[in-house]
């Protein structure tokens, strides 16, 4: 059984996780049982139905829920879904900040914990009949784990819980404005979970890693990371070849990620060749003004939301694929994003430290680069030269990163 509030059609990389798993779980002979959302009550920032394709022969119950983000985001945007909040905590007005006071006290761990008795109720009815061995609970959103609890008291499953990201430890909670009650509410549940579950699970080593292990000493740890669908990989043509030196850039954009700099050498850069900057995901359209205004030579373009394997497509397009770290986020996280840009085999330039487990990791492609923000020099004579050769990006032993891989490593580590 998983129980995941991400599940298609939600979009984003996020839900991509445990749809992935469920999928080549089926396919080797396990039989998996999703509890999900039910999207028409759900708080989705983004929807891509094109990943319904995926999981269309998984068993999928769906529920209710009670939904304290639509007025969040109406309360922040005037709109019940425009304002969900995606990797970042706005707080520059006085609405923002008594918004983001109001998500950060009165909803631990955080506002879908709404969907909790709902998913409670039917996965006590669905153990309660049928021969259930393992169950997962998938966060964020954390309160997701809270099911795990009460299913663990009640049934003898083998409980795992999946840290996708961080806990109390989550980059964005130092903008929630919380008081010490709240904070030491949330670390009381995070260790409850870390402590009761039979195991857990983590997309990353490193730091995140030691921080959960120091939590919850003498606790079962498996790190299985985020992948790529090798299928589609393969099966997915590059989008239509540009003229121009074609970078592109997929995925959430934010002012928590330092992408000033690079515009700045884009800009340089721009001035004695031909610059086509593409951008594809949920980025606010004040960011791409700023962009707009900071590459006057270049031909920018924005794509919006678009669905997973036209990102796929656009990626294979590119003469240079754009990345950014979350400021603070270094050592908490790899996305799956990131593992689909090496599997194109295009060139990576990714704005981070150089010594995060993401800096680690690119720093074994042929050419992938993690470039510190303010070293401007480095990213100058990384564009130029993938100006002047458009080499490609190989990579050892990619197929350890495929989802099918890390489904087996997952079956080895847990079943």
């Amino acid at each position: 059984m998983i129980i995941s509030y991400y599940w298609p059609p939600a979009g984003g990389s996020g839900v991509q996780r445990w749809m992935y798993f469920a999928k080549y779980l089926k396919e080797l002979g396990y039989e998996p049982i999703v509890i999900t959302v039910d999207e028409k009550k759900a708080s989705y920032p983004v929807v891509d139905p094109s990943l319904l394709r995926e999981t269309a022969r998984i068993r999928i119950l769906k529920t209710s829920t009670w939904e304290p983000l639509r007025w969040y985001s109406f309360l922040t945007s005037g709109d019940a879904q425009k304002g969900i909040p995606q990797a970042e905590v706005k707080t520059l007005s006085l609405v923002e900040k008594f918004a983001a006071f109001i998500r950060g006290n009165y909803f631990i761990p955080d506002a879908r914990k709404g969907w909790v008795p709902f998913a409670l109720k039917e996965a006590r009815k669905v153990l309660e009949l049928e021969d259930v061995n393992h169950l997962i609970t998938t966060g964020p959103p954390h309160s997701t784990h809270l099911v795990g609890i009460e299913l663990k008291k009640q049934f003898k499953v083998n409980w795992w819980a999946d840290f996708r990201d961080p806990w109390t430890d989550i980059f964005y909670n130092k903008f929630l404005y919380r008081t010490t009650k709240s904070i030491s509410k949330d670390i009381s549940l995070e260790k409850e979970v870390l402590k009761k579950a039979d195991g857990i699970l983590t997309t990353v080593a490193g730091k995140l890693l030691e921080q959960l292990r120091f939590k919850a000493p003498g606790q079962n740890f498996l790190v299985i990371p985020n992948g790529y669908d090798d299928e589609l990989i393969k099966s997915q043509k590059a989008a239509n070849k540009k003229k121009d030196f074609h970078i592109v850039y997929t995925g959430i954009l934010t002012e928590n990620q330092d992408y000033k700099p690079l515009l700045e050498v884009i800009n340089k850069c721009s001035k004695i060749n031909k610059i086509h900057l593409t951008l594809a995901g949920n980025i606010n359209s004040n960011i791409i003004q700023k962009i707009n205004a900071a590459l006057p030579n270049v031909k920018v373009e924005y794509l919006g939301y678009i669905a997973h394997f036209n990102a796929i497509a656009l990626m294979k397009s590119a003469d240079l694929l754009l990345n950014f770290i979350f400021k603070g986020a270094d050592n908490q996280m790899i996305s799956g994003k990131l593992l689909e840009y090496i599997a194109t085999e295009v060139p990576i330039l990714s704005i981070g430290n150089p010594n995060s487990q993401a800096g680690k990791l690119l720093a074994r492609g042929s050419h992938s680069w993690m470039v510190e923000k303010n070293n401007k020099l480095e990213m100058e004579v990384v564009l130029k030269n993938q100006i002047k050769e458009k080499a490609r990006n190989k990579f050892p032993k990619l197929s350890q990163w495929t989802r099918v891989s890390l489904t087996k490593k997952l079956i080895e580590g847990i079943f």
